[in-house]
């Protein structure tokens, strides 16, 4: 991972141990005991209408009808129409402050991380302090009964060591997984983890199969990589904004128990070419909106109870499907 010669350097921030005020809450109701049920929040008013619908009437429980979620949506695009111009140019230059002496060794032993030293060397890399209620978010739900999870895992005062680590965790625990081979050309993985996904494919020569007896002479393997992204906090500046690429549940979880500022990969991109490489596809296919609007969707748009909708919805798990496809035959000879 390259690390910049200078980090962006910002106003002034609190100690990270320093929790600031609690933002109001999220305006959720008492978690569902029903099995099967988890509750999800929506940010409404951007999205578009369609898309809003689309999603509470395929996920939540018995949904409202259209014209009241449509009165919702209005709403809510209302005040954003507003916040476009009384808070137009809140993403543009967050401040970014380096880390200091204490995270030494916290870093020491991240930078020991192959995924951190393979996963994060396309475009100029830092760890940084970020705000969080400075981050562009393209992310449009948050899983409350994972983010209720978390805060009763991290207990009502985790300290600094915990925090970096939980936002930046190279012990990388695996979530529950299952796959198995349903016919002869596919394979199918489940997890109740949304970050199962597939990971690309691997070309790999005979010596490196190991405790596996060969199904013939082998001349060669190919490997479709199925499994856990690394599971970083972080974020691309692109544009003088800083856009929250993963971790957002974390994000969400830490903000709502006070913290305001969190250790995080940084990625810095210069091009739209760049951008396309490391950036979320959400942001890349919509690029104008995330680096140019003058006020994009942002983390404390999660706790403006006027701004999202917060749903009961059907437990479900992940599930990735792998299929391949075999030709064989003869072509002349030249």
């Amino acid at each position: 991972m390259s690390a910049l010669p200078e980090t962006i350097q910002g106003e002034s921030m609190p100690s990270p141990e320093i929790a600031g005020p609690k933002p109001a809450p999220a305006g959720e109701p008492t978690p569902t005991e029903q099995t099967g049920l988890d509750e999800t929040l929506y940010l409404v008013g951007r999205p578009t209408l369609k898309r809003f619908i689309r999603y509470v009437r395929s996920h939540t429980i018995s949904p409202p009808d259209e014209g009241a979620l449509a009165d919702e949506w209005k709403a809510a695009n209302q005040i954003i129409s507003s916040l476009e111009t009384d808070e137009a140019g809140r993403a543009d230059h967050p401040p970014i402050r380096k880390m200091g002496p204490e995270d030494e060794p916290l870093l020491i032993e991240l930078f020991k991380d192959p995924l951190v030293r393979h996963g994060f060397n396309t475009v100029p890399t830092e760890v940084a302090w970020v705000e969080l209620d400075r981050l562009v978010v393209y992310q449009k739900h948050i899983d409350l009964t994972f983010a209720r999870q978390l805060e009763k895992k991290l207990g009502p005062a985790p300290d600094a060591d915990t925090i970096f680590r939980t936002c930046l965790p190279y012990n990388h625990p695996q979530p529950p997984a299952k796959w198995s081979r349903v016919h002869h050309d596919t394979f199918v993985f489940v997890s109740p983890s949304n970050d199962l996904r597939f990971l690309g494919t691997m070309p790999l020569q005979p010596n490196q199969i190991k405790d596996y007896p060969p199904p013939g002479n082998l001349v060669g393997v190919v490997g479709l990589g199925i499994g856990f992204g690394s599971n970083f906090m972080n974020a691309i500046y692109s544009g003088n904004r800083l856009i929250l690429n993963n971790g957002s549940h974390r994000a969400y979880a830490l903000r709502r128990m006070g913290f305001t500022h969190l250790p995080c990969i940084v990625q810095h991109v210069s091009s739209l070419a760049e951008l396309d490489v490391v950036g979320a596809t959400e942001v890349v296919d919509d690029s104008e909106y995330y680096l140019k609007h003058p006020r994009p969707s942002m983390l404390p748009d999660y706790f403006n109870s006027k701004l999202h909708k917060v749903m009961p919805v059907h437990r479900r798990i992940r599930q990735v499907t792998v299929k391949f496809e075999i030709e064989e035959g003869f072509v002349p000879s030249l």
